[in-house]
């Protein structure tokens, strides 16, 4: 799998991930155990290694951490969650709760989700930092409203990623926020790749574009994460699924030929 250098370390991160919003929000029985382990194989198997989680998503952490403990411990993984509280205190019983359920003793990005108190967590996940607990700090967001706020926080205070929607149908981080984390040497994970879920239906009516076949693409979803890695301040897509048929197919954009302008060109007008 191809993959992009994330700014504050030099590591090489693969350019897609795994969001587990709603897919792994779920209470594991032996079909739902099986079916999320083979998206977590379909990952590994293709090179990918990050998986992003939060608090914010019910019982995903829970199971990240459970199907986790049955993956052979050689599989790469990059463990990102969040914190997504108010108050220095519970930020911290939040943490650590994080990793007792993901059942580890270092996690690799904690994000403050959608900036809530962040000026309070980041001091604590600075710490945890330094004491070599987690690797890795970051904000994140997926409204055009906190956009402002975003722009602020990366103009003023040290992290190493943002997470940021970013999509054939909402493009506006690409105005300012996008070059700013670049100018910045912060990394970008994207989250919501697929828009706001509309657009791969919406283009799974209409036949490929007869040029698909030249970047390797078999299906509308890798087009538009070849669109989303097309832009250079991104390091890594995370389209959320739970189905392996779904993470086969988007980790098949990771390689083969990216976009050329004509093509961007073609794909931003059909959309």
């Amino acid at each position: 799998m191809l993959t992009r250098i994330i700014p504050a370390t030099k590591e090489a991160l693969p350019v897609i991930g795994i969001g587990t919003y709603r897919g792994f929000d779920v209470t594991l029985d032996a079909v739902r155990e099986e079916r999320l382990s083979n998206v977590l194989d379909a990952l590994f198997s293709a090179g990918g290694t990050l998986i992003d989680s939060s608090p914010m998503y019910g019982r995903a952490e829970d199971v990240v951490g459970s199907l986790l403990t049955r993956q052979p411990r050689a599989a790469p993984r990059f463990l990102a969650t969040k914190v997504w509280t108010s108050g220095r205190e519970a930020g911290v019983r939040q943490i650590e709760q994080s990793f007792r359920l993901l059942r580890t003793d270092v996690i690799d990005l904690v994000q403050v989700h959608n900036l809530q108190d962040w000026q309070t967590h980041l001091p604590t996940l600075r710490s945890l930092k330094e004491a070599g607990r987690i690797r890795y700090i970051g904000i994140t967001h997926y409204t055009r409203s906190a956009y402002a706020e975003v722009e602020r926080v990366l103009n003023t205070t040290p992290i190493d990623f943002l997470q940021i929607n970013y999509s054939l149908e909402e493009r506006e981080a690409e105005n300012r926020l996008l070059p700013l984390a670049d100018d910045r040497g912060v990394a970008v994970l994207c989250n919501r790749p697929f828009g706001g879920g509309d657009l791969l239906r919406r283009l799974r009516a209409r036949p490929l574009p007869v040029w698909a076949v030249e970047v390797g693409a078999t299906s509308w979803a890798q087009l538009a994460l070849k669109f989303v890695l097309d832009h250079p301040a991104i390091t890594c897509a995370i389209p959320g699924t739970g189905k392996p048929v779904s993470m086969i197919d988007n980790t098949g954009a990771a390689s083969g030929p990216m976009l050329t302008r004509r093509q961007l060109g073609e794909l931003t007008e059909t959309t």
